[in-house]
């Protein structure tokens, strides 16, 4: 078996790939600043992007919830892969060979990671199934296509394809291909049965579920005669791949299209995903086999940027009751954006498929564009049930649609609502505001809600802490003495360290003569003494992107996690100039304060020291420190003065 990949070859894949890149597939990154980008932080819900990523050192810092790393750690976190599979990944991206630390090649397939095998069975399922569209027994899922307006071409972009009705012809094929049964199952491709597996897709017509990146995790499979006694609709269960609750069909094909248009339209089925995406909506996904949840809310936040309520969500609903309680449970989710919340509904009841049969492509896009504020449609639903014409109707009308009211977090929305409430009922402000506020008190929502002023996302998301920046105090951030100038000192000795971690280039080579305290924090030396150990600036130099790895590496064993964390934040603050120039002087003048201070500090021990000498009569040795004093001295007159230079 194949041992460890060779350090050298990992920071090969790591100087090669484009951290933003990876991380941009999963979270819509804007520009922060020279060389930095941030995003909504993939790792906790907040409201304020304090995600960081800096492409130039090839690293990610949250300064919300303290989570950064390289783009293996990101991969790691967010796919969970193994260490191992995400340097592969990385390394079959970017073409670099790997070799490993017994001189093997490539690693034989039964030491690929299993979530790999996974992927990899999933990806040859998906292409089982599309190949098998074609075959005289899927005539029948053809038709069914065709009948809803989708043709070859349609097809074979969805990847759309066709199970046989046979118990075994999946499983059979994967097994011809090197799989196991227990990856089969393990995978949700084949239920285990008293006689061993079977396909648990027959007879069926079967859409592949993506992830974010494009790689099958799983299939959603439609009935299409009436012998089949199984469910309209069959997902994949729950495996190590596939969580319907994260997961949204067609995110894949339309995550580009949601960055930059700032929206998001969720519809309900795997057809009204494609019939919007042929239509001209392609920024449509769908939920699979579960409601809209705040997993999916995460998900959408993300890849839209949601962080300055220029975004749209639009949810289109079936018009019958199953497609109302829909809506009415997508509103829960409401205030979890901070992009505004739209309904579109089709007045005759039609879902996307069905209206682009019935009235062409320009009828679809019509439907997004004719959408619906969410609130007004969800209270309107509750005011249906009630005859307004009548005064006892709009009592009842209210006391239903109050506790909807009610349940807005952000008080400045709760208040205008509760206008807009008051007019759809044709009552006195005054009454309607006493019966949402005798609601709110009720849910605990009164005075602890005064205080929430934000957009409209302002729901579990708000009073969480945003980056704290590189002067900051947030979880995350280095950490920082209190106290005027220390305070000044901490920052400057940050800045610095910032730059021997993002640029070594530009810091000069006396660095690396600094003694070991000459820096004032003990965080501040725990670094300092990580770069001398991995070898200095020079080193960095010559590091790479790998140099902050380098440093890690490099640590005490007794600070390791906190000096990976500052390391995380440095790697990432934003730096005050962008030119090689700019940052040469920058470093220089913040080294050339360092060195004072550090002489400053000998100077002051070495006084005390020849102070208690002459005390003690120890004339000879007292004058020797003297004398190292006054060197000390003309040393730091000297500096500065070649700072008035």
């Amino acid at each position: 078996m194949a041992g460890k990949i060779r350090r050298e070859d990992v920071d090969a894949v790591r100087e090669r790939v484009r951290i933003d890149e990876v991380v941009g597939e999963q979270v819509v990154l804007k520009s922060a600043g020279v060389g930095s980008l941030k995003g909504l932080c993939p790792f906790h819900d907040e409201r304020s992007p304090s995600f960081t990523v800096r492409p130039g050192v090839g690293r990610y810092h949250c300064f919300g919830c303290g989570e950064g790393g390289d783009v293996f750690d990101f991969l790691i976190k967010t796919t969970a892969v193994t260490f191992v599979e995400a340097v592969e990944a990385m390394a079959a991206k970017t073409g670099v060979a790997l070799r490993y630390e017994d001189g093997g090649g490539s690693r034989p397939a039964q030491d690929v990671g299993k979530r790999q095998r996974l992927l990899d069975a999933h990806r040859v399922a998906a292409e089982f199934y599309a190949e098998r569209l074609f075959s005289p027994e899927a005539e029948v899922g053809r038709r069914f296509l065709k009948e809803r307006g989708f043709d070859r071409a349609a097809a074979e972009t969805f990847g759309v394809g066709y199970a046989p009705t046979g118990w075994g012809a999946l499983t059979d094929h994967l097994r011809s291909r090197g799989f196991t049964s227990d990856e089969l199952v393990t995978g949700g491709l084949a239920a285990q049965g008293q006689r061993g597996p079977y396909d648990r897709f027959r007879g069926r017509l079967v859409w592949p579920i993506r992830d974010v990146v494009g790689s099958v995790i799983g299939f959603g499979a439609r009935r299409l005669t009436e012998d089949d006694s199984g469910p309209k609709y069959l997902n994949t269960p729950e495996t190590p791949l596939y969580r319907k609750s994260h997961v949204l069909y067609g995110l894949d094909l339309a995550k580009k299209e949601i960055g930059r248009r700032k929206q998001v339209v969720v519809v309900e089925g795997y057809t009204d995903v494609m019939a919007c995406h042929l239509a001209g909506v392609p920024t449509a996904v769908a939920t699979c086999g579960t409601a809209f949840g705040s997993d999916h809310v995460g998900v959408v936040r993300r890849l839209l940027g949601d962080d300055d309520g220029a975004g749209q969500v639009v949810f289109t609903f079936d018009g019958d009751a199953a497609g109302q309680k829909a809506a009415l449970r997508a509103f829960e989710h409401d205030q979890e954006f901070v992009a505004a919340t739209y309904v579109a509904v089709e007045p005759r009841g039609m879902d996307p498929c069905d209206l682009r049969l019935a009235d062409g492509d320009e009828a679809v896009v019509a439907l997004v564009e004719a959408k619906r504020p969410m609130f007004e449609f969800a209270v309107r639903q509750v005011l249906a049930a009630w005859d307004l014409e009548t005064a006892e109707g709009r009592v009842r009308a209210l006391g239903a649609a109050a506790p909807v009211v009610a349940g807005i977090k952000d008080r400045q929305l709760r208040d205008e609502h509760t206008r807009q409430l008051a007019r759809m009922l044709g009552m006195d402000l005054g009454a309607v505001q006493r019966a949402v506020q005798t609601e709110a008190l009720r849910a605990g929502r009164g005075a602890g809600a005064a205080g929430q002023t934000g957009g409209q996302g302002a729901g579990r998301a708000a009073g969480r802490g945003g980056p704290a920046g590189p002067q900051g105090r947030g979880r995350g951030g280095p950490g920082a003495p209190g106290g005027g100038d220390r305070d000044v000192v901490a920052a400057a000795e940050r800045q610095l360290l910032a730059l021997v971690v993002q640029a070594p280039a530009s810091v000069p080579l006396a660095f690396d003569e600094l003694e070991a305290d000459a820096f004032v924090l003990p965080p501040s030396r725990a670094v300092h003494e990580a770069v001398r150990k991995a070898g200095g600036v020079g080193a960095g130099r010559e590091a790479g992107v790998s140099w902050v790895d380098h440093l890690v590496d490099a640590s005490a064993e007794e600070t390791a996690d906190q000096v990976a964390s500052l390391l995380g934040a440095l790697a990432v603050v934003p730096l005050p100039v962008d030119s090689d120039a700019g940052l040469a002087r920058l470093a220089a003048g913040l080294l050339h304060d360092v060195l004072l201070r550090e002489l400053g500090r000998r100077e002051a021990d070495l006084k005390g020291r020849a102070q208690r000498l002459e005390a003690a009569g120890e004339h000879a040795a007292a004058g020797e420190a003297y004398a190292a004093l006054f060197a000390l001295a003309s040393e730091r007159q000297r500096l500065r003065a070649s700072t008035q230079e």
